[in-house]
């Protein structure tokens, strides 16, 4: 069994050799915390899909998100706004701020656990990853 890195590498290669894409579709917890928000609606998340399917997200424009730095469209045909900004999603945004910080600094706690044994491995590809992390300031 090899390090975590070493399997997100054979990964990206892979994704390189054949020109993949991957893509993060939120179909879970939206407009709030758990018993406060909702569930993603499915008819929803079928438009995010066929909108990968049809190509018009590989050509649409993107805002990036606080903290997790992901890419996020500006429009999705048949999406509303509110929807591909969870933070409008909210009504109290300052809940929203808090439980995103938090969240990333679960995620930046538990990526330490898998840089304390990263030697041996591609540290290029290490700090990539690390790098590519929650940025809490």
């Amino acid at each position: 069994m090899w390090h975590p890195i070493k399997y997100a590498g054979m990964l990206a290669e892979r994704m390189r050799q054949n020109g993949t894409t991957a893509w993060l579709v939120n179909t879970g917890w939206s407009g709030g915390s758990y018993g406060v928000g909702s569930r993603m609606k499915l008819a929803y998340t079928r438009k995010i899909v066929d909108a990968i399917h049809n190509g018009s997200l590989a050509s649409a424009t993107y805002k990036t998100t606080p903290i997790f730095c992901l890419q996020v469209p500006d429009k999705v045909d048949g999406v509303p706004q509110e929807i591909l900004e969870p933070q409008n999603m909210w009504a109290n945004k300052d809940a929203y701020n808090a439980t995103l910080k938090k969240l990333g600094g679960l995620f930046n706690s538990n990526f330490s656990k898998f840089t304390e044994s990263m030697a041996g491995v591609d540290s290029t590809l290490s700090e990539q990853i690390l790098s590519a992390g929650p940025q809490l300031v």
